[in-house]
């Protein structure tokens, strides 16, 4: 038996472009990619924050320390710019390995610069995340 978890996850996001007129995809900094452990063309599902919408798709690296997080193709209709998104990805572990696993959990700043990097996610309110 293998259980689905999250594996690693980018925390709120600034989305800073939509291109409607794209092949599918999330387009992400590729130092925000390795630091949650995420590959490149990995499926991923994203949460915009400002209007609830959930929906899946793969990744593409970008530009490594340029801030990027820009949604593609029929994506870019789920979100807006200046949207906070939650990019995560799951991996199946047997149960031995979910009893020990902990997701990579990377926060970061509006400009989508790495604030801190966890292997655990603490849970409560944002204010509380300190």
């Amino acid at each position: 038996m293998t259980v689905e978890m999250l594996k690693g996850k980018i925390h709120r996001a600034t989305v800073v472009q939509a291109e409607l007129d794209y092949v599918g995809s999330i387009t992400v900094d590729e130092e925000l990619l390795e630091a949650a452990g995420i590959m490149e063309y990995e499926k991923v599902q994203i949460v915009d924050v400002n209007n609830g919408s959930r929906f899946e798709t793969y990744t593409i690296c970008g530009k490594r320390g340029s801030g990027m997080i820009c949604l593609n193709g029929a994506a870019a209709r789920c979100v807006s710019t200046g949207d906070k998104v939650i990019i995560m990805c799951y991996a199946n572990y047997d149960a031995e390995e979910a009893r020990e696993h902990k997701p990579k959990v990377v926060f970061v700043d509006d400009e989508n610069k790495i604030s801190r990097v966890t292997n655990y996610e603490k849970h409560g309110l944002l204010k509380d995340m300190a």
